[in-house]
């Protein structure tokens, strides 16, 4: 297929559909290089930032423009030619747009991934042909599955290299689905490229004939991303009350925010948590106007039946599919603090717009993501850790299983000194369980942090 055929492609109803992805691999696998000529050949680049890019590439004794340079902006990346930071990058085709989340290879810079690919629906894991599926690759197999993911692609770069052979191709695919699907992942796409070439990334390979399936940008404007909201519960975090005592409205009493997930209506029956008060949803007002029915991620302003003792953090949910609240979490989480989160530290826990105090009370395991065993009671978790953990916070959440909702079953803790993030956490069970679950500690204590 020709790039002039991908631009051409119909454009339906889901030209106006976004795709977050994120691109993940190891220290030169040509991550940076296949963003960049995705960009490039997607004629998503505009032409002083590729002047900028081809006069740089100059300058360092290149012919050709680096195209790594597209993504890699930091001064030390640049110098090293290394990925060090989350670059965003936001391109569009006729039939889709793009949030794209360049993540980092090395191996001290998982948390970064953890973060780019938090909100992706779509992760790229490329592996060097030459190489094959190496520890880095498991890694990152694993934190996607970790975070619920939906689409994995698997793109076997550096193809030239290997004189396009389909045997190289085959086998790293086949090795690397079977992991991915032994750890949970749902769809997996595999795709021989070469970045720097451009073969299979938007113009289909003249040097693969073997291969028939689609280019990396035919896959990334073809994957589905758009979910029917009311297959999800509902979900409204309220953000902020809107009590406007006006002449022109006394008694209005509206509860903003953003709709997490699932649908609300005129009508329903709901639940206020962690209260557990219930009324019903008397009016949707809309961009300004009354609306009977809003999803996810409309932001509204709900009002209810019941004058209701709401204030910004409390969660409102359909009566028929509330959560429950509870004082005691046990997550999943990814250590992403540069000083280690131990038993006993006490954190601020930030659940949608709710922050509350909690204290770490067991840290049951540390996970090792090259072989998915894991380490019992390691006491503490280290930058780019991922383990389980106990917390019992001084106030009911009412957090949902991550693996029901991304939004609303993830966490953040939080420094209490300096307001730092701490840890990135998922709620529930991960893809592999913990390797004993032990019982929280119950130490006293005196200064408000005992709960």
């Amino acid at each position: 297929m020709s790039t002039t055929h991908v631009v051409e492609g119909a454009v339906d109803a889901g030209a106006t559909s976004l795709l977050r992805f994120a691109t993940a691999g190891s220290v030169d696998d040509g991550k940076s290089t296949l963003v960049g000529r995705l960009l490039h050949d997607s004629k998503s680049v505009l032409a002083d930032q590729l002047e900028a890019v081809e006069h740089a590439s100059r300058n360092r004794g290149q012919e050709a423009p680096d195209l790594a340079l597209l993504t890699d902006g930091l001064r030390a990346e640049r110098e090293q030619g290394i990925t060090i930071d989350v670059a965003y990058r936001y391109f569009a085709t006729p039939r889709r747009r793009f949030i794209l989340a360049d993540t980092p290879g090395h191996v001290q810079y998982t948390r970064n991934m953890v973060t780019g690919a938090s909100t992706a629906e779509l992760a790229v894991v490329l592996v060097d042909a030459r190489n094959g599926v190496v520890e880095q690759t498991r890694r990152h197999a694993a934190v996607a599955a970790l975070l619920r993911v939906p689409h994995v692609v698997l793109a076997v770069n550096k193809m030239d290299l290997v004189d396009y052979q389909e045997s190289v191709f085959a086998a790293i695919a086949e090795e690397f689905t079977t992991y991915a699907a032994s750890l949970g992942v749902p769809e997996i796409t595999a795709i021989p490229i070469s970045a720097l070439a451009g073969d299979n990334v938007v113009t289909a390979s003249a040097h693969m004939d073997w291969y028939g399936g689609p280019t990396v940008l035919e896959h990334l404007e073809t994957v589905p991303v758009v979910a029917d909201p009311s297959d999800d519960p509902g979900r409204f975090p309220v953000q902020y009350v809107i009590r406007p005592q006006t002449a022109e409205h006394p008694d209005y009493r509206g509860y903003a925010g953003q709709i997490a997930s699932g649908v609300l209506r005129v009508g329903d029956p709901v639940t206020v948590l962690p209260s557990g008060r219930t009324s019903t949803i008397e009016a949707i007002d809309a961009l300004g106007q009354a609306v009977d029915v809003a999803w996810a991620p409309q932001s509204v302003t709900v009002r209810l039946t019941d004058d209701i003792d709401i204030s910004r953090g409390d969660l409102i949910a359909p009566t028929a599919s509330a959560p429950s609240a509870s004082q005691d979490i046990e997550a999943t989480v990814c250590h992403v603090g540069d000083r280690p989160l131990t038993v006993g530290q006490r954190v601020l826990i930030k659940h949608t717009t709710r922050t509350v105090k909690a204290i770490v009370k067991d840290i049951p395991s540390r996970l090792t993501l090259d072989d998915l065993s894991q380490h019992p009671a390691p006491g503490e978790l280290a930058a780019n850790d991922i383990g389980r953990i106990v917390v019992r916070t001084a106030e009911p959440l009412a957090l949902d299983a991550y693996a029901d909702s991304r939004r609303t079953g993830s966490f953040l803790l939080i420094d209490p000194a300096d307001g730092t993030t701490l840890t990135a956490g998922m709620a529930g069970t991960a893809f592999a369980e913990a390797a004993a679950d032990a019982a929280p500690a119950d130490e006293a204590d005196d200064d408000g942090w005992d709960f």
